[in-house]
C-alpha cells in the first residue's frame, strides 16, 4: 500500500457497533480499511469471519472484504499515518453524576498528535459534547488543521441498510477539506448536508434527546394509567383513532441503551443543567422498572413466584445489553430474592434458558425487549404477563 493512499482510511473504535459496520461498507466500494481497536476479542472474532455483534447483513459484507483482503487489524496507532482518512468512532460515556467523561477521547486525541500528518483529514464520528471539535484543533492545531464532524445517525444492529439512505451531517472549517470529506462519503450515502461545527453537535444530540423525551411522553402515560388501573393500550388507541395529531405518541417501553440517556445529559450539561425536559424524561424513563416490580407485588403470593425475563437487550432486535433497563429490572428482581429465569432470542448468556422452558416453568412473564419473534408465541392462559411495550401476545 501507498504511504497516504486515499483508498486507505483508518478507523479508531474500528471493531465497535459504529466503526465496523461503516468500515464494511467503505470496503464494498474497494477501500482498504484499518481497524484499529484496544478490543482484540472483537478484532479476533472478525479476523475468523464472525460478527462479534448483531448487524444485519454484515457477515456477507465481512466474508467479501476478508476475502478480498480489504480489512486489517490492529491495536496502537502505529500505522496511522498510512491512511488519507482517519475516522474517531471511540464512546463519549457519561460518569456516575450524569456529566460528559471526556478522559478517555482526549487521552487518545493527544495520542494521535505523535503518528498524524499535515495532509490528513481527521473525521470524528462519536457523540460529542458541544465545543468538543473546537478543543480538539487547538490540541492539534500546530500538527494538523483538517478536523471534520460527521456525526453517525444510524439505528444499531440496522447500520448497513441505513447507511445508503441517511443523509450525512459534514461540519468542516475548510472548503477543499469539506470536499474531501463529502467525496469520501458520497461513496456510501446518497445525500450529504453542510452545516456549521457546533450546528452538527446540536443537531446530533437533540436527534437523540427529541427521542428520548418522546419516549418520555408514552411512559409517563403508561405510568397515569398503571396508578388508576387504567389499560395504557386501550387509552393510546383510542386517542389515536382518528385523530391524526396523536398519530406521534409513541409507545411506552424500557427506554434505555447507550445513546439516548447520554447524549440527553450530555445535552442537560451543555444547557447548564437548564434542561428540564431532559430531566423530567430521564426521572419518568428510569423508573419503569419500578414500576413493573409494583405491578408484580399486586400479585397474589408474588413472592412464591416464578417470574421470566424474555428479553434483556436494551431494544429489539438487539444482542446490546449496554445500558437495558432489562438488565437494570433484573437485577432488581434479584435483590428482592425472587425467582428470576431469563431468556433473550439475540443476546446470549449462561443463565439463559429457552423460550419454551421459560414459558412453562414461569408464572408471570415480563416482556423486557420486544423482539418480533416474541409477538408470534402463545401464552397460556393461566400465566399472567406484564408487557409495557403494547405488543400483542396470542
Amino acid at each position: 500500500m501507498n504511504f497516504l493512499s486515499k483508498k486507505n482510511i483508518s478507523i479508531i473504535g474500528g471493531a465497535g457497533h459504529i466503526g465496523l459496520p461503516l468500515a464494511l461498507a467503505f470496503t464494498e466500494k474497494k477501500f482498504n480499511v484499518h481497524l484499529i481497536d484496544k478490543n482484540k476479542k472483537n478484532l479476533n472474532l472478525i479476523k475468523n469471519n464472525k460478527m462479534p455483534f448483531l448487524e444485519f447483513g454484515a457477515e456477507k459484507s465481512l466474508s467479501k472484504a476478508l476475502k478480498k483482503k480489504s480489512l486489517f487489524f490492529e491495536t496502537n496507532l502505529e500505522n496511522l499515518s498510512i491512511s488519507k482518512f482517519i475516522i474517531i468512532c471511540i464512546g463519549t460515556p457519561i460518569n456516575s453524576k450524569l456529566k460528559p467523561n471526556q478522559k478517555d477521547f482526549f487521552k487518545l486525541i493527544l495520542k494521535i498528535k505523535k503518528y498524524i500528518k499535515k495532509n490528513q483529514i481527521i473525521i470524528i464520528r462519536s457523540s460529542v459534547f458541544p465545543g468538543t471539535i473546537d478543543k480538539i484543533k487547538k490540541i492539534l492545531k500546530n500538527k494538523n488543521n483538517n478536523i471534520v464532524y460527521c456525526p453517525e445517525r444510524i439505528v444499531q444492529s440496522k447500520s448497513l441498510i441505513e447507511l445508503p439512505k441517511l443523509p450525512q451531517i459534514i461540519a468542516a472549517e475548510n472548503k477543499k477539506v469539506f470536499l474531501e470529506t463529502k467525496k469520501l462519503f458520497q461513496k456510501i450515502t446518497a445525500k450529504i448536508i453542510n452545516t456549521t461545527v457546533l450546528e452538527a453537535e446540536l443537531i446530533k444530540l437533540y436527534s437523540n434527546a427529541n427521542r428520548y423525551i418522546n419516549f418520555a411522553i408514552a411512559n409517563q402515560l403508561f405510568t397515569i394509567c398503571h396508578i388508576h388501573n387504567l389499560d395504557f393500550d386501550r387509552v393510546r388507541n383510542i386517542m389515536q383513532d382518528g385523530y391524526a395529531r396523536n398519530l406521534n405518541l409513541a409507545r411506552a417501553g424500557l427506554t434505555s441503551g447507550p445513546c439516548l440517556l447520554k447524549d440527553t445529559m450530555q445535552l442537560r450539561s451543555f444547557c447548564n443543567n437548564n434542561f428540564e425536559l431532559g430531566t423530567a424524561a430521564m426521572k419518568i424513563n428510569e423508573k419503569i422498572p419500578d414500576l413493573i416490580i409494583q405491578k408484580i407485588k399486586k400479585y397474589k403470593n408474588f413472592k412464591k413466584k416464578t417470574i421470566g425475563l424474555l428479553g434483556l437487550a436494551f431494544k429489539a432486535e438487539t444482542d446490546d445489553i449496554r445500558d437495558s433497563l432489562s438488565i437494570k429490572l433484573l437485577k432488581k428482581l434479584k435483590k428482592l430474592k425472587l425467582k428470576v429465569l431469563q431468556s433473550d432470542e439475540f443476546y446470549k448468556n449462561k443463565n439463559n434458558i429457552s423460550l419454551k422452558e421459560l414459558i412453562s416453568k414461569s408464572n408471570i412473564i415480563i416482556i423486557g425487549a420486544p423482539h418480533k419473534k416474541y409477538s408470534k408465541i402463545k401464552i397460556p392462559k393461566n400465566k399472567k404477563i406484564i408487557n409495557i411495550w403494547g405488543t400483542q401476545y396470542n
